[in-house]
């Protein structure tokens, strides 16, 4: 998208100016009641103010990373994308309400859920641009890594707002048993070993066609509170997308330590009070605690780089962005996805859900002063007292925000 000097002035003043506004956190529990006396004309109000917030506080970061980095064709190409979409939504901020206008505003967000959908797999090979380029430092390295996890944390969100209102809105949905299920993406009553077995069996097929075989899967589940399967109200694809990455780094370990006799893959699904907890474990070696840290920077994976033409076909394989991807998936509603390693033996993978929705809060970036410094300021030095080597839970603090509703 080529902007003229005076149309470029403008949507700068309109980003600046939206990005003031701090996002509104929405729980699960607000989805679900929204979504339940579903109105159209009240999702688009809302929509209308709120994307562009959010479109807002990313752009802003965007500009804050390194030139060398903000110069790669893939991340100006992204930058252009998140540009004509906010210069899109902002066409519907003054129009009058009308079954027309609603139906272009739908048929504009399914335009720019499409626009957006190979944003991950781009925005990484700008970074395999720079590495080509120049050299990168620490600290560029460390503010990489501070804006993708917020970057990913916003493209999460706004995909969330963007399906949810096509969903219930446009013509996605017609199947209505389909409809009666699901309220947008939500689903009230998933079937956490459904979705557990789903997720092994993609990964399974997988694991089969590159090593001609694969681990076993036992499944055990423990519900405190009930009795019956668990089930909890959650996005099923946010689930299946941390499960099959998971799934997919347990057997590859395990086919590689193992010549024969494959140990089992063995997953426990825990409902207490507060926590829904999967836990995956294998025995696939397991990893040295100097390299689990490592193992959440998107700049590193122990899978070979893929070829440029692979972009669009085989996404994410060898960026090593699957689990950080998948942890912010876990944190985007106030969850979490952890690793505990025992080198020689195998890996425990657990995955922290909230069993309650009204507390399964949205999880989001803003752009503010102390989001600002993490990109001015020198690498924090630790020490024995502080574990500033892993970004995860410095990052967290600066995420919190009040909760809002619709």
């Amino acid at each position: 998208m080529r902007l003229t000097p005076k149309q470029f002035s403008n949507l700068s003043k309109m980003i600046d100016f939206y990005s003031q506004f701090n996002p509104s956190p929405l729980s699960i529990k607000h989805f679900v009641d929204f979504g339940m006396s579903a109105c159209e004309k009240k999702s688009f109000l809302f929509l209308r103010q709120e994307l562009p917030v959010r479109l807002a506080n990313i752009m802003k970061e965007i500009h804050l990373l390194p030139v060398n980095l903000l110069r790669m064709p893939s991340v100006v190409l992204v930058n252009d994308w998140y540009a004509q979409s906010f210069t899109e939504i902002l066409q519907f901020e003054k129009l009058d309400y009308s079954n027309e206008t609603l139906d272009r505003f739908c048929d504009a967000l399914i335009k720019i859920r499409n626009r957006h959908t190979d944003v991950v797999p781009t925005m990484a090979q700008g970074v395999l641009e720079l590495k080509e380029c120049h050299e990168v430092d620490s600290q560029t390295e460390f503010s990489i890594q501070y804006f993708l996890d917020r970057f990913y944390m916003s493209r999460i969100s706004i995909r969330m707002l963007i399906n949810q209102h096509t969903l219930l809105f446009g013509q996605e949905m017609q199947n209505k048993e389909r409809k009666h299920m699901h309220i947008g993406c939500i689903d009230p009553h998933c079937d956490l070993i459904g979705v557990v077995k789903d997720a092994y069996e993609n990964a399974s097929f997988l694991c089969d066609r590159y090593y001609l075989a694969s681990p076993q899967l036992i499944v055990r589940e423990h519900n405190n509170n009930e009795e019956g399967p668990i089930r909890i109200v959650y996005v099923p694809s946010h689930l299946y997308h941390m499960l099959f990455e998971l799934f997919k780094n347990s057997m590859r370990a395990v086919m590689e330590n193992h010549a024969d006799n494959y140990p089992p893959i063995e997953v426990v699904v825990v409902k207490g009070k507060e926590d829904v907890c999967i836990k995956i474990s294998d025995k696939g070696g397991g990893i040295p605690r100097s390299l689990t840290d490592q193992l959440f920077q998107y700049m590193y994976s122990t899978a070979p780089q893929p070829s440029k033409s692979d972009v669009h076909t085989v996404p994410l394989a060898g960026y090593g962005y699957g689990l950080p991807i998948s942890r912010l998936y876990a944190r985007y509603f106030h969850g979490e996805l952890s690793l505990l390693c025992c080198d020689g033996l195998g890996t425990d993978a657990i995955i922290y859900l909230k069993a309650l929705s009204n507390e399964a809060n949205e999880v989001l970036p803003i752009f503010n002063k102390s989001s600002t410094k993490f990109y001015r300021t020198t690498v924090p030095v630790g020490d024995w007292s502080t574990n500033t080597g892993i970004l995860g839970s410095r990052q967290m603090s600066t995420l919190k925000t009040p909760y809002g509703m619709v």
